[in-house]
């Protein structure tokens, strides 16, 4: 008998990466002076939060309509990082090598959620 497995949120690599991501800004805003934090790394912060956030809440519901929403959603905010992200190079709050690991992920996101949006467009009939 063919045994079905679900699938689970970490087996989305889409969640995985951006929620790596997610702690790695965490750990580079909160070494920031107050001024820094307060301004850019929050905003920052929860802009890469969302990422995540919005992939796991579109895992989370029944129809397919929805589930592309959210993971369009997660999609509109990794743009959004990459503003951030540059603002940080600019105004010196993340190392060279800081900049470029981050700028290389957030690169690879779009391609990934819309693998997922595909998958899931293909895959979900309701």
């Amino acid at each position: 008998m063919d045994e079905r497995k679900h699938l689970q949120l970490n087996d989305i690599d889409a969640y995985k990466v951006s929620f790596g991501l997610s702690n790695y800004i965490w750990l580079r805003a909160e070494r920031w002076e107050h001024f820094s934090r307060s301004t850019v790394g929050i905003q920052f912060v929860k802009a890469v939060d969302s990422v995540s956030a919005n992939i796991a809440e579109g895992f989370g519901r029944y129809g397919k309509k929805e589930k592309i929403q959210f993971f369009r959603y997660a999609r509109g905010s990794v743009y959004e990082c990459l503003d951030w992200n540059e603002k940080c190079k600019v105004r010196k709050l993340l190392t060279q090598e800081e900049y470029d690991e981050v700028f290389s992920v957030l690169q690879k996101m779009p391609k990934m959620l819309n693998a997922l949006i595909k998958v899931t467009n293909d895959n979900l009939t309701v």
